[in-house]
């Protein structure tokens, strides 16, 4: 019989990462309460496409994996240098994109 207490042993649960999926379920919920109480409407910024609030999350949050896992691969520095730069390139594409 296996052993299932455990089942989760081969993630590396730590607290930064546990911190990050929280807040990531609860951006996804903030932005689910906003689209309900205020509809976004499609716009054009500087992303070659229209966009609405919830395709530049999404196109934020795939952009910041990506940074993510480039700065851990390419740099030894601190990876709250690369969430850092994550989060400000969230921010210019929810603004601006």
């Amino acid at each position: 019989m296996e052993n299932t207490e455990n089942s989760f042993e081969w993630m590396a649960w730590t607290l930064p990462i546990e911190i990050f999926f929280v807040l990531i379920v609860l951006m996804l919920i903030g932005m689910s309460i906003w689209q309900v109480r205020s509809p976004s409407i499609e716009r054009k910024g500087f992303l070659p496409i229209t966009t609405t609030r919830g395709d530049r999350l999404f196109i934020s949050l795939l952009t910041a994996a990506y940074i993510n896992l480039g700065w851990a691969g390419v740099t030894d520095l601190p990876q709250a240098f690369g969430a850092g730069i994550s989060f400000v390139v969230l921010l210019i594409v929810m603004r601006w994109g």
